[in-house]
């Protein structure tokens, strides 16, 4: 590890890991709400332990989700933690990077690319989030991350939460904070491993491949001698778009 770290925007606490040096990656972990680097160590495969010797790799927490701290209003939104992630990269110098974004971090590949498409090289969605007849689901989700920390924001009006929950579940788009039109002007390189459960449906990860202009989809990566095929496939997706 080279170093755990914070960086301090306003009131926005954001902490970090790097690890190894050479072509950036910017790794947006699992969890939901709770999107922490520490979730890695419980994926199918380590991409920190996989990457760290032949890249510069940058794991965060999200706000408000392990280390990280921020203030809650009512228009928090998936735009708010893409501005989060490229107010740390331009903390780091960092220009080009790759990113890669397993469940809630898929959407958040997608508002990077949206938001900044000249400096993402390539994106990896693993299995990622999407709307199939499970909003609920993803209600319930933030409800249980709300009530962790609402003790701790007594300041917080419960209509603020109810929005923010709003902004970030309540449209259609299948990825949540990016829609088809903006999907098919994809030209980023993209790598989706596919999903196949009630939060990562099949769907959002098939609507992706696509929709987008330029996708690989590798459909079998769980477990055995898919795993290491798609490990291997992955790190060799990004060695090719390092530039």
């Amino acid at each position: 590890m080279i170093s755990m770290a914070s960086f301090k925007s306003g009131d926005v606490d954001l902490h970090y890991d790097e690890y190894g040096e050479g072509f950036p990656v910017l790794l947006i972990a699992p969890g939901g709400m709770n999107s922490e680097a520490s979730f890695w160590e419980s994926t199918p495969w380590n991409p920190i332990t996989q990457l760290s010797g032949q890249f510069r790799v940058i794991a965060m927490d999200q706000r408000n989700a392990g280390r990280s701290t921020a203030p809650i209003t009512s228009t928090d939104s998936w735009d708010t933690y893409t501005r989060d992630q490229l107010l740390l990269l331009d903390h780091l110098n960092v220009d080009r990077f790759h990113v890669v974004g397993m469940c809630i971090g898929g959407p958040y590949v997608m508002g990077l690319i949206e938001q900044a498409p000249e400096r993402v090289a390539s994106g990896v969605l693993f299995q990622t989030i999407g709307l199939s007849e499970n909003r609920e689901a993803f209600f319930g989700m933030f409800d249980g991350w709300a009530t962790e920390l609402r003790p701790t924001r007594p300041e917080v009006p419960p209509e603020a939460w109810d929005q923010f929950k709003m902004n970030m579940y309540g449209s259609d788009n299948v990825l949540f904070n990016v829609d088809e039109a903006f999907l098919k002007t994809v030209t980023t390189p993209l790598l989706v491993l596919e999903g196949n459960d009630l939060y990562h449906p099949s769907e959002s990860s098939l609507a992706v491949d696509d929709l987008a202009q330029n996708t690989t989809l590798i459909r079998d990566w769980m477990s055995g001698a898919a795993m290491e095929r798609a490990a291997q496939e992955f790190a060799e997706f990004l060695a090719n778009h390092s530039s």
